[in-house]
């Protein structure tokens, strides 16, 4: 039965492309931080061994640091899916709040300088093309629109997502460069919402899967793990608390409909501190803040046992930064169904890994791999190169049994 829903789903496939749902829900409420822009580090090698061919996996930078100059309080760049602001100059007076809205108004971020100066004077992104920064004085519940120097704000950067011309530029460069497939065949990654009928266990377990965004430029995936405030992703994306600190974290960045069109609007916080982490097994263990905005999308468990050849799997997951897709299916299957192809399989170490041929993209990185079985998470996924591969969940639990 879940075979003929999914090639059912294969059939009616469309194509993804970042940005190009349009916001149409409330937002989320959230505490900003960022920091400026600095590649993420490369995990190192634990021993010298015979390993696969892997991509060298890094965070996907989808992102633009955009210099500011002049005094403009709005900041729009057509096609780009964010926009997130810093200023070089904060002299508010006592009560002065900064009010950052996307063009709507139905998503509003409000600071006091200090929650800025905390931030690096970083606000959270807003959704969409365009942000216009505002100042509200005290007791003047309409806000003050002018310039903003004359408010006591300077803007000299902004971070923003790439508009549509540059994400063709960026692929066109990927294609020329060498490098091995995280796309095994035909990219068969759908909508998260054409599984809401046809597989509603698999979109429920894609609820707790959260886009992530680092240093305001930078592309990761990431997901609750246990009851607490826990969440996990790669140590290839980032691994201590500041870096933590200067990364938002999207639920809810999804597809309204199966066909793709308007997304709802994502319930944005912070991450906040590094619990745990290891380059070899890749993984980080962190927490976010505010907690309470994001504890209604439910969480995933970890299937703490060693894999089996054949193991029926599905990935929930944020390629390229776009809205939530799941990847169900793989035609080198028998089954039609993605499955563990090698439950021992070299990662960063011997048989750290087990492999797949369940499509993922750069932006991938850190997808909860789901046992079918189970409906637990039974790897984290790390590599492409098809077979791709994700580090075995049983090595992780051994790590973190005390934190999670």
């Amino acid at each position: 039965m879940r075979t003929i829903g999914r090639i059912a789903l294969m059939r009616r496939r469309v194509l993804l492309v970042t940005g190009a749902c349009a916001i149409v829900a409330l937002a989320g409420a959230g505490v900003a931080a960022a920091t400026s822009f600095v590649p993420a580090r490369q995990p190192a090698t634990a021993s010298a061994f015979a390993a696969p061919a892997h991509d060298n996996p890094a965070a996907t930078v989808s992102g633009v640091i955009e210099p500011i100059t002049g005094d403009a309080s709005t900041f729009r760049y057509p096609g780009a899916d964010y926009v997130k602001v810093h200023f070089s100059r904060l002299q508010l007076k006592p009560g002065d709040t900064v009010k950052v809205s996307d063009a709507t108004g139905d998503e509003v971020h409000r600071y006091s300088a200090a929650q800025l100066r905390d931030a690096d004077n970083w606000t959270m992104s807003v959704s969409g093309e365009s942000a216009t920064v505002s100042v509200e004085r005290a007791g003047d519940p309409l806000g003050i629109k002018s310039k903003l120097a004359g408010l006591g704000l300077s803007v000299d950067k902004i971070a923003r997502g790439q508009t549509p011309a540059e994400q063709a530029a960026a692929e066109r460069l990927a294609a020329a460069a060498p490098h091995t497939e995280s796309i095994c065949d035909s990219d068969e990654k759908e909508n998260a919402a054409c599984y809401k009928s046809a597989d509603p266990v698999a979109y429920a377990n894609s609820k707790p899967v959260a886009r992530i965004l680092i240093q305001g430029v930078e592309l990761c995936t990431a997901w609750r793990v246990g009851t607490k405030n826990r969440m996990m992703t790669n140590a290839h994306c980032f691994t201590t608390t500041r870096e933590a600190r200067n990364t938002e974290v999207w639920f809810n960045y999804e597809c309204a409909q199966c066909g793709g069109g308007p997304t709802l609007r994502p319930v944005k916080v912070m991450a906040d501190q590094v619990l745990a982490t290891d380059d070899v097994l890749d993984y980080t263990l962190f927490t976010v803040r505010n907690f309470d905005a994001i504890a209604r999308f439910g969480y995933l468990q970890m299937d703490d046992r060693a894999p089996v050849r054949g193991e029926e799997l599905y990935i929930p997951q944020h390629p390229r930064g776009m809205p939530t897709v799941i990847t169900t299916y793989d035609s080198s299957e028998r089954s039609g169904n993605c499955a563990v192809a090698n439950p021992a399989y070299n990662g960063y170490d011997v048989d750290t890994d087990m492999s797949y041929y369940c499509d993922t993209d750069g932006g991938s990185s850190g997808s909860p791999v789901i046992s079918r079985r189970t409906n637990k998470v039974i790897a984290l996924h790390h590599f492409g190169g098809c077979p791709n591969s994700g580090v075995r969940m049983d090595r992780i639990a051994a790590d973190i049994r005390n934190l999670v």
